[in-house]
């Protein structure tokens, strides 16, 4: 993610690796009651707030995908296409940079007043000038109203991107009268999120019944929703471990279990139900290119030596069912990823007849990961010991440096890395999101490549940037990857699997990247 979510995540990730979290609250029973159904889901939290504005966590996306409504969203699992939602139309125009939304009429929010433009607003405007972590999602949009069923949105520059970043549930529309009474306002000086995280100002299927950012949050059914009422009439989210979750679910006390490595849900009851989907998370190695810290990894025929002696395929065997190699950097759920025909394969001879013409001899260079970091369950340590032995082979000593996230994601951020071996997910499902990784960006810069290092990449990066529609969209970005490959310092791993475990009686599950699981899709048999 960019250096907004992915911090957050990396640092939360490791502390949550290391410490194990009780569910540290009551433990509801899963079944149905009185003629009302309760859905009991276990995760590890990463969350920090009910408060649109403010959220950008995993667990929080969750919350405020069921609690809050935006002006698209997205169809089931398909993120490369964004479709109506409180917003019943909207149109790009031809330079990108106008978005137009007509608001859905009817929708209302749970104390039953309609849903404005005013709110809309509101709201959008209260992400963007707060200065929250969500901020950036709109830097540069100016908000306005048109009339009374009419939105736009304009952007300074041409911004294709806007549509897909909407449906993210930062943006969800608030009550804004309701929020003014609790000191909402459009500044820094904005004092509501005390009670947006004990009280409910959505139009969402659900509402806050108890929120507790360390342990559980409660959430009950909106008897306000103009939508498809909910098929569970509570749902209690919980703090737990990973090796609990699978306790749990497995004798029944909670019906989904979200953070469960592929060694965890091999062997799991055949009344259970697991899916295993690669997650838009993207495993990467990156070889360093500044030669005030390598002289080695500048080489470009050192690169292409490394790119083609990974074993790409004992890497996935390493990943687990579920995963899925990585062709680009760009992960396969995206608009502009590149087809699986194009994965990478190991290349033994030609790594060997590089690694010669490099004039290198046998180098030794330093890999650095985070020692405690897991993602989507997978460590780093056996994959780096796995590329530590691939490069071996090809005549290349790899010297292993993990460190404590904290240690690690500074030299990374800091572009002091020789080589490393980190993620990236997507902060918005849109392949915008990582021209970041071309020369003199946040990535770009980790890896020491600066602005001018690469002609033909950078110029593919501005066309795919400046590229309006979806289909000139996928070719660009297509080739921008293909670029990136033939010439960056980046190299795209694999994707590893999203393991979910759910019990038998819960349908319509599906995996998505932005907020894991939509609650109100669920249903029960």
């Amino acid at each position: 993610m960019a250096t907004r979510s992915q911090t957050a995540a990396l640092l939360l990730a490791g502390a949550l690796a290391l410490a194990a979290c009780g569910s540290g609250g009551a433990s509801p029973s899963p079944s149905a009651s009185g003629g009302s159904r309760t859905l009991v889901i276990d995760t590890s939290f990463d969350l920090k707030t009910a408060d649109p504005g403010r959220t950008y966590e995993p667990t929080g996306l969750i919350v405020g995908k069921a609690v809050y409504e935006t002006l698209l969203t997205f169809d089931g699992a398909d993120v490369t296409k964004p479709v109506p939602a409180l917003a019943e139309s909207y149109e790009l125009s031809e330079d990108g940079r106008t978005l137009t939304l007509k608001l859905r009429q009817g929708a209302t929010f749970a104390d039953g007043s309609p849903v404005t433009a005013d709110d809309v607003v509101f709201s959008l405007t209260r992400v963007r000038d707060m200065k929250g972590t969500p901020s950036f999602l709109l830097d540069g949009v100016d908000v306005a109203k048109t009339d009374d069923s009419t939105i736009t949105l304009t952007s300074k520059t041409a911004n294709p991107t806007l549509p897909f970043i909407l449906p993210n549930p930062a943006l969800g529309i608030i009550n804004s009268k309701l929020a003014q009474q609790h000191g909402a306002t459009t500044d820094p000086q904005d004092k509501a999120e005390q009670y947006l995280n004990s009280s409910s100002a959505g139009s969402g299927p659900y509402q806050i019944e108890s929120f507790n950012v360390s342990s559980q949050v409660t959430l009950k059914a909106n008897p306000a929703y103009h939508g498809t009422k909910p098929a569970y009439d509570r749902v209690v989210i919980r703090n737990v471990e990973a090796a609990t979750q699978k306790l749990n679910v497995s004798r029944g006390d909670s019906q989904i279990a979200l953070n469960l490595s592929g060694d965890q849900v091999a062997g799991m009851p055949a009344t259970l139900q697991v899916t295993k989907t690669p997650s838009a998370n993207v495993i990467f190695l990156l070889a360093n290119q500044d030669s005030a810290v390598s002289g080695t990894t500048t080489n470009a025929k050192f690169v292409e030596a490394v790119r083609k002696g990974v074993d790409y395929a004992g890497l996935l065997e390493l990943a687990g069912e579920g995963s899925a190699l990585a062709p680009g950097i760009i992960p396969s759920q995206l608009l502009g990823a590149l087809p699986a025909s194009q994965a990478p394969a190991r290349d033994l001879e030609g790594a060997k007849a590089a690694l010669a013409a490099s004039g290198l001899g046998n180098p030794t260079v330093k890999l650095e990961y985070p020692s405690e970091l897991t993602v989507n369950g997978l460590s780093f340590q056996p994959l780096a010991e796995r590329i530590q032995a691939n490069l071996k082979e090809v005549g290349i000593t790899v010297d292993l440096q993990p460190a404590p996230v904290t240690t690690a994601l500074d030299n990374y951020r800091n572009g002091k890395e020789e080589m490393g071996l980190w993620y990236w997910g997507p902060d918005y499902p849109d392949p915008s999101d990582y021209l970041l990784f071309l020369p003199g960006k946040t990535v770009g810069l980790r890896a020491g490549w600066k602005e001018g290092a690469s002609k033909e990449v950078e110029e593919s990066g501005e066309k795919a940037a400046a590229a309006i529609g979806d289909e000139a969209r996928t070719a660009a970005y297509a080739d921008m990857q293909n670029q990136l490959n033939a010439a960056g310092p980046f190299v795209p791993l694999l994707q590893p699997s999203q393991n979910i475990v759910t019990a038998a009686s819960v349908t319509g599950l599906a995996y998505h990247p932005v907020w894991t699981v939509d609650i109100a899709d669920l249903g029960v048999k």
